[in-house]
């Protein structure tokens, strides 16, 4: 095998092995030992890729996380159609989706605000990239909705993006203190209401 496929492959193996640790033990719970011996990797061969676990832990939001609030938040609100219908589908239909793995540990993005946004400037900065990519695509599908005459001109773009996104991360942690779905339903009904007053 090439040498420089082998090393992205190995890079791979650790940074997936770390996001599932960091995910289900949290980022300050899980030592570098940890992320060895789950990835199979040798202190030398950990050393080589990665200097200390917060250069690691960068790794693991700008490739994992990112892509993953990309692929299921983001890029489904450059969707054609109804903007309200993008809104539901997006907020309400995606929290549907989650398995009870996922109900039970919440949003990795979430979870690192939380343990870390105010833990290191790299990390806040990176995080905040994430929320801010997403924040500006739903002020445009807004925008869009405007235009479009399928929601009300007087609307704040900015004060949606920033209620939605509260409300999503805001359930996918309150999740975690429950064994069923009722706090969801509940989010999905109030959610429901209010994008319905967005309509013109």
């Amino acid at each position: 095998m090439d040498q420089k496929l082998k090393s992205e492959l190995t890079k791979q193996n650790i940074v997936d092995k770390a996001f599932i640790l960091f995910y289900e033990n949290g980022y300050k719970s899980t030592s570098i030992n940890d992320v060895m011996r789950a990835s199979k990797m040798s202190k030398g061969a950990f050393y080589h890729h990665y200097q200390n676990k917060d250069q690691l832990g960068l790794e693991v939001i700008q490739s994992k996380v990112q892509k993953r609030v990309y692929e299921g938040m983001i890029q489904p609100l450059t969707k054609k159609g109804n903007s309200i219908d993008i809104l539901k589908t997006t907020f309400i239909k995606r929290i549907k989706s989650f398995l009870d793995y996922e109900k039970q540990h919440g949003c990795p993005l979430n979870n690192l605000i939380n343990e870390i946004g105010d833990f290191e400037r790299s990390y806040q900065n990176a995080l905040k990239n994430i929320v801010e990519h997403w924040k500006k695509t739903l002020v445009d599908l807004v925008e869009k909705g405007k235009m479009e005459d399928e929601i009300k001109k007087d609307v704040s773009s900015e004060a949606v993006a920033v209620y939605l996104i509260s409300a999503f991360e805001g359930i996918r942690g309150m999740r975690k203190l429950y064994d069923n779905d009722i706090i969801i339903d509940q989010y999905i009904a109030g959610v429901s209401l209010f994008l319905d007053q967005l309509k013109k």
